[in-house]
């Protein structure tokens, strides 16, 4: 005689009652019908009163799809969308000197001088990826799943044969997400808050590379959230001094009371990837982990 499992399921799952209602019955099945499941009736769930379960369900997509993947430490890579490959900042350069357009040649000399930071931002992710693989939690690069320096970030971890995590947004304007992130770790957010609370949860440090106010709004939350106390210190690492000691004017705000002295060693200045390796390391110690050899290094 054949022996009913002890702990076999009392109930059907969430999955298998929604596959059996796919078909309702011709008579409920026309416009605004309230016969299909609540957990399969985007009607419903679009409504302006289930933005908190859709706030929610956004907070636990995300989480439990990365614990699933042992995703337990991450770094998260900011940037402007808008900085190019060296390549592609060269070939722009090249096609405004052919048109001798004096504005459009001075645009694109000032992307190849920024692209060197496309360039950083996938050296440190592979450095990131390829230098923490083997600790027991290794750490993950996290970007906002967009072109330029998020692209680079998902890129230089793809490249290195590592899993990298894309946190994209809908937006007016179509962002597609960057074709280097793990497709099982590419999400796709409505609410910016819940995005940014998704940067931070796991994150053991944060590196940010010159943007514009997207980066600017990412920095400043991290920023006060450390300061505060609402969140743990971590190291937050400023890809490219002169850029951002000319955007923001740190010693004014000392000056002018509104932070205090110590309040600037909250971030630290950094120009390579390997100045940010460093950093990282004196950070947490890392010990036994060598520095050499690895991918990183190599041009665009």
């Amino acid at each position: 005689m054949k022996h009913r499992p002890l702990k076999a399921r009392n109930f059907p799952t969430a999955v298998e009652d929604a596959a059996k209602s796919k078909k309702p019955p011709s008579l409920y099945d026309g416009p605004g019908s309230a016969y299909h499941l609540a957990f399969t009736d985007l009607d419903f769930l679009l409504q302006e009163e289930l933005r908190p379960v859709r706030m929610q369900l956004e907070l636990m997509k995300p989480e439990m799809v990365q614990a699933r993947h042992g995703i337990e430490s991450t770094i998260v890579l900011f940037g402007s969308a808008r900085i190019k490959t060296p390549e592609a900042a060269r070939q722009q350069l090249a096609d405004a000197m052919r048109g001798g357009d004096e504005p459009a040649i001075k645009r694109a000399e000032t992307a190849v001088n920024m692209s060197h930071h496309y360039a950083e931002a996938h050296r440190f992710a592979e450095m990131i990826t390829v230098r923490t693989r083997h600790l027991a939690t290794p750490i993950h690069v996290v970007t906002g799943g967009g072109p330029g320096i998020m692209e680079a970030g998902n890129r230089g971890a793809f490249e290195s044969g590592g899993k990298s995590i894309g946190l994209n947004i809908v937006l007016p304007h179509e962002q597609q997400p960057n074709p280097y992130i793990t497709p099982e770790l590419c999400f796709q957010f409505h609410y910016f808050a819940l995005r940014k609370m998704h940067f931070l949860m796991r994150a053991v440090a944060l590196a940010c590379f010159p943007g514009g106010f997207g980066t600017l709004d990412e920095l400043f939350e991290v920023l006060t959230l450390i300061q505060t106390g609402k969140s743990r210190p971590r190291p937050i690492l400023l890809f490219g001094a002169a850029f951002w000691k000319r955007l923001i004017d740190f010693d004014l705000l000392i000056e002018a009371g509104m932070i205090s002295p110590e309040d600037v060693h909250l971030f630290k200045f950094v120009e390579t990837a390997e100045e940010g390796w460093a950093a990282l390391k004196g950070a947490y110690g890392f010990e036994g982990i060598e520095d050499a050899p690895d991918k990183t290094g190599g041009e665009l």
